[in-house]
């Protein structure tokens, strides 16, 4: 199967909303306008792609130079176990180059992967929750 990843392929509203359902990410998939708002304020998107189907993708948030926040990693439970997610942050370290580090929150069902894929579990972040 023939996946493609794309820096320029951005995908609309309704491809991430089914995609990130499909994939059990935790995201206000019912608020259309946010998702698009979430897309349109991140400066680091990489897609993959199975044909015209969004199948994965990385969305981040970086200054280029010393850190980038990946804030979602979703891949489709269809093509899981491809490698898709491995080479979605791939390409994420890719483009930002040496400078940066990357940075995310896991979703509780994802603790094992990241590991496996070569990141390092930190136990030094905080946070402020949302309240909407």
């Amino acid at each position: 199967m023939e996946i493609t990843y794309s820096f320029d392929q951005h995908p609309s509203a309704d491809q991430i909303i089914e995609l990130y359902d499909a994939a059990g990410l935790p995201r206000p998939t019912t608020d259309k306008e946010r998702i698009q708002k979430m897309f349109d304020h991140s400066n680091l998107i990489v897609t993959a792609w199975h044909h015209d189907r969004l199948v994965g993708v990385s969305r981040s948030i970086t200054d280029w130079v010393w850190s980038c926040y990946l804030a979602d990693l979703a891949v489709h439970p269809d093509y899981k176990k491809g490698g898709i997610g491995k080479e979605l942050v791939r390409l994420t370290k890719e483009k930002l180059g040496e400078q940066s580090m990357i940075l995310l929150l896991s979703v509780p069902t994802a603790m094992e992967y990241y590991p496996k894929i070569g990141m390092i579990k930190e136990d030094r972040a905080f946070t402020i929750f949302r309240t909407k």
